[in-house]
């Protein structure tokens, strides 16, 4: 094989790489014998010359066979749930306790927050004691005995997309379409699950920012599983405004919470519900209407909170959190932001709100930033509201008046108020595998 530096110089120009060259790129990086700065000039080259689909593939399997996969067993069928990173987008927290109530096992290996994006693994860690760095040996026990457990990819389990993932987090190269699904389906195919669903956000707070892209995206990932022999569906969902009411870690568990108690924001426990309902379809030929209306009556029970309160003590969590929030950990400093003029709320920027929510100290700005996991943003009003002129729309929550500032500047043009309410959209735009 040629030296590294070779390979990127060939990419850099628009040619291909072999398997074979690629998957001794990614060893050598896992190693060490690829420095940083060499990688980071990978996937920039790969980000702006583009991946054809047999180099996305030994990518991702050359991620995948960087670690050790996972062997479970469950009588249940296993299903993973992932998202492609949204704002405010804590829909796991409520999908994966729901999915187990359907009757799925849900073995799911998470990511943290890349870009302007949360990730799961951020929000879990602001509850009081809880383990995402699970050993391959404890993450099998829990989903065996439980039927939940979600994880950090690990040293043992693909560590090519945890170093890559933080790399690309920092260099400006989170935006391949390419790099984004092998770093999705490495870790899915990791672990032996039956049915994997891709929760494919679209819209100005999305890394798709057009549903062309999305769809692009959610057939190169229904490719890729196929190419590994696994069954995968998409569901495509609106990410033009923030999910829910809260962009944050801590703040997003609480809502989750609410959520999960009947007392979460309509779109949230619509997307969850809408996931839910995709595997139901895949797995056991539901028909879509039958299999939503399946996920709401499972939401209303309230056996997902139960689910979610005995998955918190499983990896180590304070569940004393469920019924007290205030064990959640809050920044010390806020401030409200005021709507420019009354009407109606029209827009509250997804982008914007995310990038403000990084500056409160809620996600990184450099690779190995410590998270703020009480720092974030809260919607006081959502889109549709009516507001009058000067009350508050937005709280942000951050440790010093010097971030609070600086996300304050972020958020200036990124709400607009009409004269009349906007029509109310659906967040799911669309269905891809399975039975759409």
């Amino acid at each position: 094989m040629q030296g590294a530096l070779q390979l990127i110089e060939r990419k850099r120009d628009g040619g291909a790489l072999t398997s074979e060259e690629i998957a001794a790129l990614v060893a050598g990086y896992v190693a060490g014998d690829v420095p940083d700065y060499q990688m980071s000039a990978f996937l920039m080259a790969a980000t702006i010359r583009g991946l054809d689909f047999a180099e996305t593939v030994a990518l991702t399997d050359a991620m995948l066979h960087s670690g050790r996969r996972l062997d479970l067993q469950s009588m249940r069928p296993l299903v993973d749930k992932h998202s492609t990173g949204g704002v405010g987008d804590k829909a796991s927290l409520v999908a994966a306790p729901l999915l187990v109530t359907l009757g799925f096992s849900v073995p799911k290996l998470s990511g943290r927050g890349l870009g302007h994006t949360g990730g799961t693994l951020d929000k879990l860690e602001s509850i009081p004691g809880l383990r995402t760095d699970l050993s391959r040996q404890e993450f099998a026990a829990i989903v065996g005995r439980y039927g939940l457990a979600i994880a950090a990819q690990s040293d043992e389990i693909v560590p090519a997309d945890r170093l890559l993932y933080a790399l690309r987090d920092v260099t400006g190269t989170v935006e391949s379409l390419p790099l984004i699904a092998s770093s999705i389906m490495s870790k899915k195919l990791a672990v032996p699950s039956r049915l994997i669903v891709l929760d494919v956000k679209v819209g100005d707070g999305a890394f798709f920012g057009t549903q062309q892209q999305a769809e692009e995206f959610a057939a190169m990932a229904i490719a890729l599983g196929k190419a590994f022999g696994r069954a995968t569906c998409a569901v495509l969902t609106r990410m033009d405004a923030p999910l829910g009411r809260t962009v944050g870690n801590a703040l997003e568990v609480e809502e989750a919470i609410r959520c999960l108690r009947g007392e979460g924001p309509e779109d949230l426990a619509e997307v969850a519900a809408a996931l839910s309902a995709q595997a139901l379809c895949a797995v056991h030929g539901a028909t879509w209407e039958e299999a939503v209306a399946a996920a709401q009556t499972a939401l209303a029970s309230g056996e997902p909170l139960e689910r979610f309160r005995f998955w918190i003590k499983t990896q180590g969590g304070d569940a004393r959190c469920v019924d007290d929030p205030a064990l959640l950990v809050r920044a010390a400093r806020s401030r409200e932001l005021p709507a420019p003029r009354g009407g109606y709320l029209s827009r509250i920027a997804a982008r914007a709100v995310g990038d403000a929510a990084r500056l409160t100290g809620a996600g990184r700005l450099r690779k190995g930033d410590a998270i703020d996991h009480g720092a974030g943003v809260e919607l006081l009003r959502g889109v549709g509201d009516e507001v009058a002129q000067g009350e508050p729309v937005l709280r942000l929550w951050a440790a010093s008046a010097e971030r609070l500032q600086a996300a304050q500047e972020r958020l200036e043009g990124a709400i607009a108020v009409e004269e009349l309410p906007p029509s109310r959209q659906s967040r799911v735009v669309r269905r891809m595998g399975g039975d759409e």
